[in-house]
């Protein structure tokens, strides 16, 4: 059963590692726009798959990471985990950097995400524990072993990798990796004595929220490959510090749930490519956002949808994951939560989607396949 570990001391702990961060993502911002501008790392609408009209100046996630990393120094306690993850998100960092203002290759960036995954590995953020898949079973956890190592990394890379490729519109990754942080900070809090999972949570749903202003439609910056690398690697850290490690009774499916969004639209779109015989990094229209936009819904309209569901499946980990009146709470707000989106879809003439017309297009958008990679080889 959960234990309670909310006091009024780590509470305003974690309220102050929210609000620096957000103020110093939010302060940060327009500085990082302009120094976007200066060494050009601009998104320039080139060909069909951009639907901006206007270029848009990248690297909005080094707001994230300075409001993130400024929050965390100053709250959270640097163990050698912490170390891990923190030095990891230094290269994830340095990668979209570079990748923002000169194109990098596929082969390259994965290779640089692996070197990234392995580094908080080597500092003990491992996945160690699951739950025994057969319920006939009297064991009820298995140990990894020898494959918690590979078995972390590919976690890690994937939901690095599952992160960046929904940041497909404007404020939709930041909005999901929004919600899941804060789906986890609860957990964290419902259930470990551990206050430096609450904080590093705390800090990146602020650093997440400070930047989402000027990301949400339309767009006045895009976080980048800075911006949705470095937000998938943290996610995928801290689910393992603050799930996998402290509620391993049903390791797989609370961090899942988290992560669902993400998780479910990568796994899709590379069944899809490989089912039409194409490689898993081919680019292409058939996301979640896509389908949404297809049906003729505006882009302000499919990221409020894939909000809700992001919402829904967050509030479903948290039931999980507690009992008794909190599981009672949690439970009555999401079913009010899904009785006012079913009220507003029926009755709610802002929420239908508008006629379809081809020849209007979306406005600025971050619509590109960053799994596929969507930057031509020279």
């Amino acid at each position: 059963m959960p234990t309670f570990f909310i006091t009024y001391p780590l509470t305003l702990q974690v309220l102050g590692a929210l609000s620096v961060a957000l103020i110093i993502s939010l302060i940060a911002t327009p500085p990082v726009k302009r120094f976007a501008h200066r060494i050009g790392a601009i998104d320039v609408p080139k060909d069909s798959r951009r639907v901006h009209k206007v270029p848009i100046p990248r690297l909005g996630g080094l707001a994230i990471f300075l409001g993130f990393v400024f929050s965390v120094l100053l709250f959270a306690e640097i163990d050698l985990a912490l170390q891990g993850v923190l030095l990891g998100s230094v290269l994830i960092v340095s990668v979209g950097v570079v990748d923002d203002i000169v194109p990098l290759r596929a082969w390259q960036k994965f290779l640089a995400q692996i070197v990234a995954a392995l580094i908080p590995v080597f500092h003990g953020v491992t996945i160690d524990l699951i739950s025994n898949p057969n319920i006939f079973s009297e064991q009820y956890y298995l140990s990894l072993g020898y494959l918690a190592i590979p078995l972390t990394v590919i976690w890690i890379v994937g939901i690095t990798n599952a992160v960046n490729l929904i940041d497909g519109l404007d404020g939709l990754a930041v909005g999901v990796s929004t919600i899941s942080s804060l789906t986890m900070l609860v957990v964290a809090l419902l259930i470990t004595a551990d206050t430096n999972v609450a904080l590093v949570l705390a800090a990146l749903a602020g650093a997440c929220l400070g930047f989402m202003p000027y990301n949400l439609n339309p767009a006045k910056i895009f976080m980048g490959d800075t911006g949705a690398l470095l937000l998938g690697f943290l996610l995928a850290t801290m689910s393992i510090e603050g799930l996998f490690k402290f509620y391993a009774i049903i390791s797989f499916a609370v961090p899942f749930m988290a992560l669902a969004l993400p998780i479910l639209d990568t796994s899709f779109a590379i069944l899809r490519r490989i089912a039409r015989g194409q490689s898993p990094m081919a680019p292409d229209r058939g996301h979640f956002h896509h389908r949404l936009l297809d049906l003729g819904f505006s882009q302000k309209q499919a990221v409020f949808i894939i909000y809700l569901i992001s919402g829904f499946l967050g509030m479903i980990a948290v039931i999980m994951t507690s009992s008794g009146q909190v599981r009672i709470l949690f439970t009555a707000i999401t079913f009010v939560t899904v009785a006012v989106t079913v009220l507003i879809a029926v009755h709610g003439s802002a929420f239908r989607p508008k006629q379809k017309n081809m020849s209007n297009t979306p406005q600025n958008t971050e619509e590109q396949d960053k799994i596929g990679d969507e930057h031509e080889p020279d």
